[in-house]
């Protein structure tokens, strides 16, 4: 089984920074990539940030140029920086990772809480 802890989360104020971490009980170079996704308060979940087993990242257009995500293969571990933060912000962030055989994001974590304030 396949576990991804996410820490990080907390209440930080709008224009503040605060930066997400992503441990996998796995090398996360098995997958084809990892992913950041976000559900706020009655909304949908959608991705906030992917980078590849090759290192390549994209990002929702409502983060980009705010949003920072990176991976460390030693350590297993994926990261999301999340510099001048926005109340619309707000919400539980996931991380998840995508499989190779489905193409499709198979683990999730139980998910960590973003508060932003003004």
């Amino acid at each position: 089984q396949v576990q991804l802890v996410e820490s990080g989360g907390g209440l930080v104020q709008a224009g503040g920074s605060l930066r997400l971490s992503c441990a996998v009980s796995r090398s996360i170079i098995l997958f084809n990539a990892m992913g950041w996704h976000r559900q706020a308060p009655g909304k949908q979940r959608e991705l906030v940030a992917a980078i590849s087993r090759g290192n390549r990242p994209n990002y929702a257009d409502s983060v980009k140029g705010r949003f920072t995500i990176s991976r460390d293969n030693a350590k297993n571990t994926v990261y999301l920086q999340m510099n001048s933060l926005k109340l619309e912000d707000t919400a539980v962030y996931y991380c998840a990772a995508m499989t190779t055989l489905t193409g499709a994001y198979n683990y999730w974590g139980q998910g960590t809480q973003v508060t932003v304030s003004s």
